[in-house]
């Protein structure tokens, strides 16, 4: 078995080789494409000579551009990543058993929906109180996304609410609106961090290149779950 796993280069150079040999050192083989954003407005990346298939984009496609590229994968599986996650090297192993199981989107960090919005919420898998000991089901993922590929189709039948946010709410809400696909966060044992999808987002995920430290963040994300939902995307709060 081999996946295809796609990074993400925009303002976070210093984390990109550590990236690529954690995926190298994952337990089962990947193949790595770099989606490289806009490097005129991005800070400067040395894409040479890593070992990968690279994607230089002269246009800013933000969140979405590298689930575009994840479709010219040949593999059954895709991974993706945000740039300041570093999974344990038997993440793909942990995501691969866990849909074995239960079939459907896993990810690294989970969030549960309490309302008919984003907020309140509370957070499943590395980031979570208490990290999960089993698969649990959540509403949506991000950090690191692990699917098969064919998911993808149904996060184009319909345009998002918004291209500069919530990537992460759109691929989730069309593969339950239209595929029926759940979403899931694999566990993420106490004694064993190399299972986890990210080894170190307390530490590199809080700079101020956070898309969660922008102005009206958080507004934007209410807005689209709240539009999400009232086209139909049963959130686990409304399945009873």
């Amino acid at each position: 078995m081999k996946i295809t796993t796609i990074l993400n280069c925009y303002k976070r150079p210093q984390y990109l080789k550590e990236q690529i040999k954690a995926i190298n050192n994952q337990t089962i083989e990947s193949e790595i494409i770099v989606w490289y954003n806009k490097p005129e407005d991005a800070q400067q990346y040395d894409i040479t000579n890593l070992g990968v298939k690279t994607i230089t984009c002269n246009s800013n496609f933000k969140f979405y551009g590298r689930f575009a590229a994840a479709l010219l994968a040949k593999t059954q599986f895709v991974s993706i990543f945000d740039d300041d996650t570093i999974p344990g090297n038997k993440w793909y192993e942990n995501c691969i058993a866990s849909n074995l199981k239960k079939p459907g989107i896993y990810g690294a960090s989970g969030v549960v929906l309490h309302d008919n919005r984003y907020t309140p919420n509370h957070k499943v898998g590395w980031n979570g109180v208490i990290p999960n000991q089993k698969i649990q089901e959540v509403d949506l993922v991000g950090h690191a996304w692990f699917l098969e590929k064919k998911y993808l189709e149904f996060m184009w039948r319909e345009e998002p609410v918004s291209w500069d946010n919530g990537e992460d709410l759109h691929l989730s809400y069309c593969a339950q609106k239209f595929g029926n696909i759940k979403t899931f966060v694999p566990p993420h044992p106490h004694g064993d961090l190399e299972m986890w999808g990210s080894k170190k987002g307390h530490e590199y995920g809080t700079d101020l290149n956070a898309s969660w430290r922008k102005q009206d963040h958080m507004k934007l994300r209410n807005q689209i779950a709240e539009e999400q939902i009232k086209k139909g995307w049963k959130i686990l709060k409304n399945k009873n």
